[in-house]
């Protein structure tokens, strides 16, 4: 088959979109955590990059995508093991290895977004422990179940861009860790505030970048359907990011950055599952509800007591679950005759049922085998670092360095007075470390 070279052009640009994302996930959650805990917590996604991005192609491509035989309603075969064979494969005017990229850099993204929950407290050891198997034992069944020939998409359940896949299930994994690992010392009584706010802004906004490749990119064409999934990714995301600075200002009486930042991953994640199936009106509204239903959501671990330390659950779970279910209430073939029309749209409880059963059977299969995989860890070489290691900062003792350096100044002479003095009119007050 003839490859179309505009369609192949717009799926590996928006293949390099999503790969960004991740170091833009690594300065989001780097920046919300503590000073003494940055360089591990940008490690544990760029390490995601590393260990699933060859775990992909030896292996976890084919059983996502490949044929399973008899069992191919839950998890797909080794056919494709090490991409052997796809080197000239095409597909619709599409290279295959062009798909397995640009698969290969969800599941990146979805195993680095779990880590956020496990914030200051992780064994590094133990976390590329976890991402090999969680990859292949959780990642590459759920996407089969959706995405690759599995029982959820055959059961007719909608998810364009990934918000079973990606975001519930990267949600109830950071909730079943944070179980595992406990909650952090000092932890709700200390405040842990985020260290470095234009660092979460910066990953924030690269994220939002990234996502147009994420959402439109799922079309994998240069299409009516994919200027729907763009489009919608901008204004769903603007009106969450509204919706969450207005639930901030009607409660504690100020608007933050932090806030917004945290709003327009919100949108990001509700929007995922539903870009291409409703209008741009149906986004904004799964944006409003996205933002405000978020912002109060991300307190209920304080109320429940388990300590997500970056509201992986809060924003991920709960915006996926959100996504999810509105397509049974907006969706409409009006936009994508590919998809179905949602209650509001005159098609009656069968979608919203069907995305109901999509949502719980992610989220239970996720937190149980994900739980699972953290409590074998944890008992064989341990999960969590030691209280020494944590209240000295899991940087150093981990990795042997500091993000910064905040003793060294240089004496002598004018030029060390200046340098004196700008290091203390540019260092914070107060550093937490």
């Amino acid at each position: 088959m003839e490859i179309d070279s505009g369609n192949t052009a717009w799926v590996m640009t928006s293949a390099a979109l999503v790969l960004l994302m991740t170091p833009g996930l690594a300065f989001f959650y780097g920046g919300m955590t503590r000073a003494k805990s940055v360089l591990n917590m940008m490690m544990m996604s760029f390490v995601s990059m590393a260990v699933v991005g060859v775990l992909w192609a030896l292996y976890a491509y084919s059983l996502a995508f490949s044929d399973g035989g008899a069992l191919n309603s839950v998890i797909g075969g080794l056919g494709d093991w090490g991409l052997v064979g796809l080197e000239n494969q095409v597909d619709d005017g599409l290279p295959t290895l062009v798909f397995v990229a640009f698969q290969a850099t969800f599941a990146i993204l979805t195993t680095a977004l779990i880590s956020g929950a496990i914030a200051d407290r992780a064994k590094f050891g133990a976390w590329v422990v976890f991402t090999v198997i969680w990859v292949t034992v959780v990642y590459a069944p759920l996407a089969h179940w959706v995405w690759g020939g599995g029982w959820i998409g055959e059961m007719g359940a909608l998810d364009f861009a990934g918000g079973t896949v990606v975001h519930i299930n990267a949600g109830a994994a950071a909730l079943a860790l944070a179980l595992v690992l406990g909650k952090r010392k000092g932890w709700p009584r200390d405040p842990m505030r985020p260290h470095n706010l234009p660092f979460v802004l910066l990953g924030a906004g690269l994220l939002w970048f990234g996502w147009f490749g994420f959402n439109a990119g799922s079309e994998l064409a240069a299409d009516t359907v994919s200027g729907v999934a763009f489009i919608n990714t901008l204004v769903c995301t603007a009106a969450a990011a509204f919706g969450w600075i207005a639930v901030e200002k009607l409660r504690h009486g100020a608007s933050t950055t932090l806030g917004i930042a945290s709003g327009v991953v919100a949108g990001l994640v509700a929007i995922t599952p539903a870009c291409a199936f409703v209008t741009p009106i149906g986004a904004i509204v799964i944006g409003l509800v996205a933002g405000v239903l978020c912002a109060f959501a991300v307190s209920l671990k304080y109320k429940l007591g388990y300590d997500d330390s970056l509201d992986v659950v809060g924003v991920h779970l709960v915006g996926g679950v959100i996504g999810a279910l509105m397509i049974g209430l907006v969706a409409t073939t009006a936009v994508n005759d590919g998809g179905a029309d949602g209650l509001l749209a005159g098609g009656g409880l069968s979608l919203l049922g069907k995305q109901a059963v999509g949502v719980v059977a992610s989220i239970i299969y996720s937190f149980v085998v994900s739980y699972i995989i953290g409590k074998l860890i944890d008992v064989t070489m341990g999960f969590r670092i030691s209280e020494e290691d944590e209240v000295a900062g899991v940087d150093s003792t981990s990795h042997a360095e500091t993000a910064y350096d905040f003793g060294s100044i240089h004496a002598g002479g004018a030029a060390g007075g200046i340098a004196a003095a700008s290091s203390a009119d540019s260092a914070p007050t107060k550093v937490e470390a």
